[in-house]
């Protein structure tokens, strides 16, 4: 057993593989990678034995299928559907098809029902494994009524322009171009938040530099959530706004009474701000997050002895 410390962040790392080169591990792996395969290391000093985690140079990309594979702070296997790589081929579908200019409510309900019934299961997948871990009935009706909520307001649109049988075209355009851009940011924050909230209720494990924990925080635990709550709410109302920029720069090369030629124009800006979104979004904050001594309960300041604690953020 020996003790190696990364230049990439202050942890001391546990490793129980002399024959483990660091020094490759950076230089072959990105920076974003390497700090994750630390932490999911700290985290979990009972798993680094793993055969996964041997490679060298000609293997250098098993940590990146490895951590796109198990969750980050518990180790636990993750769902094909609801892993990091699958997230594009699984909610592309679903947000093009809820952004369509429905006819009639209930096909704007459903498929705001499943995108939201995947978000929040996604989100609270890659959450903090605190909470997972104390997974409750209160915790499966937290979904539940998330789901409800924000499957209603996102068919909101929708439900104003059937229900005052809206007819006035620029009117109609607001209600389906412009109002879904703050309310689909608002939704993904709220689902976050909502799903997630069990972590800043009874707090998340805080480590020390040399990845002892410490205690729970519930300060960290509302910096958590709410740092990937933004995230995601960046991420959606992007991806929501970026059609709608593109359609009014080639306004004039789409004639008006094309309407497949502005649906697929739209399809394509939402699939490329969403590919280029998702990747924007989850590196937007550290997976490995820190809190400054000050902000965390009095009990745990005496453990910071550089002044800060760690914790996993979630995904």
């Amino acid at each position: 057993m020996s003790w190696t410390r990364c230049s990439c962040c202050p942890l001391v790392v546990k490793s129980r593989r002399p024959t483990l080169d660091l020094e490759v591990e950076r230089n072959s792996v990105n920076r974003f990678s390497f700090r994750l395969y630390l932490l999911y290391r700290v985290l979990n000093p009972s798993h680094v034995h793993l055969n996964v985690f041997r490679f060298s140079l000609q293997d250098a990309h098993l940590p990146n299928l490895s951590l796109s594979a198990v969750h980050a702070d518990s180790g636990a296997t993750l769902p094909l559907p609801f892993r990091p790589p699958a997230f594009l081929l699984m909610s592309m579908p679903l947000v093009l098809c809820s952004s369509l200019p429905h006819k009639n409510v209930t096909p704007a309900l459903f498929w705001q029902f499943v995108l939201q019934s995947y978000s929040a299961r996604f989100n609270f997948i890659h959450g903090n494994s605190t909470s997972q871990q104390k997974a409750s009935l209160n915790g499966l009706l937290l979904i539940a009524g998330t789901v409800s909520y924000t499957t209603c307001a996102g068919a909101l649109p929708q439900i104003i322009i059937n229900r005052l049988n809206i007819r006035i075209p620029s009117v109609q355009n607001f209600f389906r171009t412009a109002l879904p851009v703050p309310l689909s940011a608002l939704l993904a924050f709220a689902n976050v938040y909502t799903v997630r909230s069990e972590e800043t209720d009874t707090g998340i494990k805080v480590y020390d530099s040399n990845g002892n924990q410490v205690g729970f925080s519930k300060a960290a635990g509302v910096k958590a959530v709410r740092e990937t709550a933004l995230s995601r709410a960046v991420m959606f109302g992007t991806t929501a706004a970026f059609p709608n920029l593109l359609a009014l720069l080639f306004r004039k090369r789409v004639p008006q009474g094309s309407a497949l030629k502005a649906i697929l124009l739209r399809n394509m800006g939402c699939l490329f701000a969403l590919g280029l979104m998702i990747p924007i979004s989850f590196s937007l904050y550290p997976q490995l997050g820190t809190i400054k001594r000050e902000m965390v309960e009095e009990e745990l300041r005496t453990a910071a002895a550089d002044g800060q604690l760690y914790y996993h953020r979630g995904l």
